[in-house]
This record gives C-alpha cells, sequence and structure tokens, in this order.
C-alpha cells in the first residue's frame, strides 16, 4: 500500500481500470485502520457513479420559484421504467423542518417512515408515485452532526476538520450512499434557497465536484426568474443573466435554464439570454405561470427539455404522458365541483397546509373534481 497521503490518486487510476474490466476489488491497506476504511470509500464512490447518472437542481435571483415542482416535473418526464430517487439538499441547521414555525418555512411534510421532511417531498409523492425516505432530505444540521460524530470517534486521526474538504466529502458520500443503497438510475438532486446563500455553498460545492468526478453522467438545471414590468410592459432578462454570471462564479454551468416567468419566452428572449448566460437557445426553457402544477412535465415536454438532458445523461427516454394528460385534462375541465373547509391554526400562510390542498386536489382529479 502506498502512503495514505499517496493513496487517493494512485487508487483512483487504479480502480477506474478495474471498472472497465466489471471488476470491483476491496484492496486493504492492513498498516492503517483509517486506510482500509478510506480506500474502501474511494472505491465505493467509483463503482456506484459508474451505474447512476445525477441531475442536479438549483434556483436563484429569489425563493418560491418553483424548484420542488420543476424537479419532480423532470423526474417524471425522466422515469418511464426508471428508478428515480429524488434528494433534496436544506441550508438550516435544524436537523429537519419538525420543530419550525410553518409561517415561517411551510409545512413539514410527513413520509410513510415517520421522518419529517421539506414540503417538496409532497410534489416528489404525488409525481412519481414512490414513497420518499427521510435519508433523503438532507440539511446541514444532519451533515455537520454526522460529521462531528464521526470526528469524535477519531475517523479523522487528529486531522484539522473543515467545511473542505470534510463536509464536502460527506455529502457526496451521502449521494452515494443513498444511489447504491436504492440501486438508483438516476439521482434527482435539489439544492434548497438560491445561488449565492451562505448555507447552501456547500451543497452547491458538492454538486460542482460532481463534474469532476462523473463529467459525462451529471446535469445541471437551473430555475431563475424574468420578471414583467408593468410600467414598460415587457419582460426583463437581466436579474436572470446576473444570477447565471453567479452561478458560473461557484464553478456550475448549467446544461439546461428554466426561466420562470408571467409569459411564454419569445425567440428573442430566449435568444438573448442563451447569448449571455453562454449557452445554445434550445438549452433555455420557458417556466411560464400556469393553471396547475401538473402541468409543468407537459410544458417541459413540448418546450424539449428531454432532447437535452437525455442526450447528456446517455439514456433514452421517451416520456409516457397518456395517463398524465387525462389527470391534467380533470383538473382543468372536472364535471363535479365540491367545497371543503379547512381549518387550522397557520392558516395566515398557505403553504401551511400545501400537501393537505395538493392532496385534495390530487385525490378530486381522479374523480373527475374540482375541490374548491
Amino acid at each position: 500500500s502506498p502512503h495514505p497521503t499517496r493513496k487517493n490518486h494512485y487508487f483512483t487510476r487504479l480502480s477506474h481500470s478495474f471498472i472497465f474490466l466489471g471488476v470491483h476489488l476491496l484492496i486493504l491497506c492492513h498498516s492503517c485502520p483509517a486506510c482500509h476504511h478510506n480506500l474502501n470509500i474511494t472505491l465505493l464512490r467509483i463503482v456506484i457513479v459508474s451505474k447512476t447518472k445525477f441531475v442536479v437542481i438549483t434556483g436563484g435571483v429569489l425563493s418560491g420559484l418553483g424548484k420542488g415542482t420543476a424537479t419532480a416535473a423532470i423526474a417524471r418526464l425522466l422515469q418511464n421504467g426508471k428508478r428515480i430517487i429524488t434528494i433534496k439538499c436544506d441550508g438550516y441547521l435544524n436537523v429537519d423542518p419538525g420543530t419550525m414555525n410553518p409561517v415561517e418555512h411551510g409545512e413539514v411534510f410527513v413520509l410513510e417512515d415517520g421522518g419529517e421532511v421539506d414540503m417538496d417531498f409532497g410534489h416528489y409523492e404525488r409525481f412519481l408515485g414512490v414513497p420518499c425516505k427521510f435519508d433523503w432530505n438532507l440539511t446541514s444540521g444532519k451533515v455537520f452532526n454526522r460529521v462531528i460524530e464521526r470526528e469524535r470517534r477519531g475517523d479523522f486521526l487528529g486531522k484539522t476538520i473543515q467545511i473542505f474538504p470534510h463536509v464536502i466529502n460527506e455529502i457526496m458520500q451521502w449521494w452515494y450512499e443513498i444511489a447504491e443503497r436504492e440501486k438508483a438510475d438516476i439521482l434527482m438532486i435539489e439544492i434548497g434557497g438560491t445561488i449565492g446563500d451562505i448555507e447552501n455553498s456547500w451543497f452547491t460545492e458538492a454538486a460542482r465536484q460532481l463534474r469532476r468526478r462523473v463529467p459525462d453522467d451529471v446535469v445541471y438545471v437551473h430555475l431563475t426568474y424574468v420578471p414583467f414590468l408593468d410600467s414598460v410592459g415587457e419582460p426583463k432578462t437581466k436579474p436572470a443573466q446576473r444570477d447565471v454570471a453567479l452561478l458560473r462564479e461557484k464553478g456550475i454551468s448549467p446544461d439546461v435554464i428554466i426561466a420562470r416567468s408571467r409569459m411564454p419566452l419569445s425567440t428573442k428572449l430566449k435568444e438573448k439570454l442563451a447569448m449571455f448566460c453562454d449557452v445554445n437557445t434550445n438549452q433555455v426553457i420557458s417556466g411560464n405561470d400556469i393553471d396547475s402544477i401538473y402541468e409543468i412535465p407537459l410544458m417541459f415536454d413540448a418546450e424539449g427539455i428531454m432532447s437535452i438532458i437525455g442526450p447528456r445523461l446517455g439514456v433514452t427516454t421517451q416520456p409516457e404522458l397518456q395517463q398524465w394528460r387525462k389527470l391534467v385534462e380533470r383538473i382543468k375541465a372536472p364535471r363535479h365541483v365540491v367545497t371543503v373547509a379547512i381549518g387550522g391554526k397557520y392558516t395566515e400562510l398557505r403553504d401551511s397546509y400545501a400537501s393537505i390542498i395538493e392532496a385534495l386536489n390530487h385525490a378530486g382529479a381522479n374523480v373527475d373534481t374540482r375541490v374548491l
């Protein structure tokens, strides 16, 4: 075994050759328990990422643009027989949102396993029909706890523990562990907050490093905002331009830009945004306001988002949307209408009860009924 400080590069090259042969070998450094542990992780990571594709979703300008629904919609388009796993990374130091005021953060979504997670998991489950797990919601609190527990056990052998690289590596390892355990074909990673926030910077950096490790198996999707100014009667792309410039400063060049706006972007505006963001025009996707969030997969499909994501991931996908279109039709033109009252403590913010509202809408659509 080479010296611990030199082994990473040596075994990375070595393990690549093993993957080429289709063999997973575990090589142990008997002289040092830490080497044993770290080498196992190194080989494990490379073997996992050789099978799993990654889609990273970020957002900018302001919060509340709909990264959760965009993530769920893209996952729905990619699904079609594939094992899709959705991960949400939240920057707050709470271990989970269970103790947070819903008016401050929105509702807490409770999973089948009892985990209390971010409300976006409600969208994931409703769009994909896959029960999510508590472990799929990474918070800074969870990650820091895990790193500190390892430091207290002595896993780092006296090293100075820092955000870079230790917290970053922990985040990436967490992603890889989920990919392996769930046998994911595609791992969707939504990074909460907006680009430039301090509290999500470690997640952003971990996402950046994915391309260094798996350059052909990761796609970056960025959700940005193109406001419409009533005073001048036209949309403005400058906030989106600055937003993507900030993302690129962080080392991430988006493969797809979803422009949230009041109305669909014209070809002229797409060309302008593409030029200043250094992407092709077809990589700019309109994400305009719509009546129902369940229309989003249809809108993205019509905009050609899969023609960008599919080839970059090396996967062929033809979204099966026939039943989905019928669901949307029932939502938009139901035969029945029913009024349901919801009583609660936090009614001043609609998002406090988002999943109850969406569950009623979703259930109503399946029985051709609009719930008011």
